[in-house]
């Protein structure tokens, strides 16, 4: 009996494997044929079909209205609620890519490829405590709870500690376990009312006073309970079910000049650490610096309309603001006027993602550089595909992420410790290659510009123009 069934068994894997490969040869030798056929007959159908009829109408309506806008107007019609895009805007502007570096040759030499390159940025030159950076190169501004999860920015602080750089609280409650691994943190003094007692105040090396960012303005922010569960709720103290709002306005700032006592005060209660603000950059950008100026701020960090979010309404984000470079070059110069650029430290942050466009801002006069979309992905490296193809990477990261306790934190944290250090590597190659061993020492003359529009924004010499000319 048992040898009948062994025969059955084996008569039976030997009929299905023939059957399968008479299937394959049969596919292979009408596939061809059956292909043909098909395309053909959806060709004549394509070409015949009166428009309205067609699907070739999806092409027509897709190019005319783009994919991205055909999706939002549906989740619109989805919700008939505001809808929240992340990483901020996918429009085009104007930025660095008019700018190259001019190499050094024979007239400027190049430095010894071995040569020591200072990278070093001091935040705050004239505070009584500033804050030095092994690096020019920063976190941008990240709340736990508002917008990332715990283990995203315990991975932050531990990644920008590895390679001397400040991490950035955001308009999060101040989370111990992030202060304990950072280096350098600045907390952001934002309009909420949380972490803004004295002794949370005096943990930060740093205070920037949040008045508004690139992908929103000034704007609220409007956190859903469903949205806001757990640990974070409990740091921020809000009651279960109550909707958190992040206000447009600080209610110690009713006009302008009220920017000055609060610098003041934050000054005094710190032992002088470096004051700063945080701003998007507007219509109005001259009047908005000179009121920090007069506040006697130690820095200015500017966002830019290339900046990113972890949700923003898109009017907002592609309808409001100025593009960075734009922002950066007006900044440099309105400060050079007023006497102030050595003593204001100058921050500039949207869109930058690649280590030339980092090195052509500081070139134009931004001291330091902060990222945020670019750090995020670089640290989720291939974590990302615990995600992917079924949900997008933002759940790895965001606090109310479906997948954030699968993301890694040593593993994301060396990740941006390896991304810090590439950027870093990168343009100390480009700063030897510009004949010059610190990065205090590259500017705008190290540049030309590649169409008249960018050297009109940046006043950076035109290409056309033969270096004897502007001597």
């Amino acid at each position: 009996m048992t040898i009948k069934w062994g025969g059955f068994l084996v008569g039976s894997f030997a009929g299905a494997f023939l059957a399968i490969l008479c299937a394959g040869l049969i596919a292979i030798v009408f596939a061809r044929p059956l292909i043909k056929w098909g395309i053909g007959r959806f060709t004549k159908r394509l070409m015949a079909d009166r428009y309205p009829e067609n699907i070739w109408e999806m092409v027509s309506a897709l190019t005319r209205t783009s994919p991205r806008i055909v999706v939002e107007n549906s989740l619109r019609a989805a919700s008939g609620e505001v809808i929240e895009r992340p990483f901020g805007s996918p429009r085009t502007y104007l930025d660095f890519d008019g700018l190259v570096f001019s190499p050094a040759q024979l007239a400027t030499l190049p430095a010894s490829e071995n040569a020591p390159v200072d990278m070093m940025i001091t935040i705050g030159p004239q505070a009584k405590r500033p804050l030095i950076l092994n690096i020019p190169l920063l976190a941008g501004a990240m709340g736990y709870g508002i917008g990332v999860s715990e283990k995203v920015k315990i991975a932050i602080a531990k990644g920008t500690a590895a390679v001397g750089t400040a991490t950035n609280s955001g308009e999060g409650p101040l989370l111990p376990e992030e202060r304990a691994c950072a280096a350098h943190y600045i907390l952001q003094y934002h309009s909420g009312y949380w972490a803004k007692e004295p002794e949370i105040l005096r943990q930060a090396d740093a205070i920037e006073i949040r008045l508004g960012q690139g992908a929103i303005g000034g704007a609220a922010t409007v956190i859903p309970p469903e949205y806001l569960k757990g640990r974070a709720r409990e740091l921020l103290q809000v009651p279960d079910g109550e909707v958190l709002v992040v206000p447009s306005r600080h209610p110690e700032i009713v006009e302008p000049a009220d920017l000055k006592p609060l610098v003041e005060k934050l000054r005094t209660i710190t032992q002088g650490i470096p004051i700063g603000v945080k701003m998007c950059a507007t219509g109005k950008l001259e009047a908005d610096l000179e009121a920090a100026v007069q506040a006697g701020v130690d820095f200015i960090s500017l966002d830019g309309g290339q900046a990113g979010a972890k949700g923003g309404a898109p009017i907002l984000e592609d309808d409001f603001g100025l593009p960075t470079i734009f922002a950066l070059s007006r900044a440099v110069d309105y400060l050079k006027k007023r006497g102030v650029k050595d003593r204001i430290t100058l921050l500039s942050g949207g869109g930058y993602a690649a280590p030339g466009q980092c090195l052509k801002a500081l070139a134009l006069g931004a001291d330091g550089v902060y990222m945020g979309t670019a750090l995020l992905w670089g640290m989720a490296h291939d974590q990302v595909t615990k995600a992917i193809p079924w949900e997008p990477p933002t759940q790895l990261a965001f606090y109310s992420g479906s997948l954030k306790d699968e993301f890694e934190v040593e593993k994301a944290a060396q990740s941006l410790e390896n991304f810090f250090r590439s950027f870093a590597e990168e343009m100390k190659i480009a700063i030897r290659a510009l004949g010059k061993t610190s990065l205090r020492d590259v500017n705008a003359d190290d540049l030309v510009a590649l169409d008249r529009w960018t050297s009109a924004v940046t006043k950076v010499r035109l290409v056309t123009q033969p270096d004897e000319l502007v001597r």
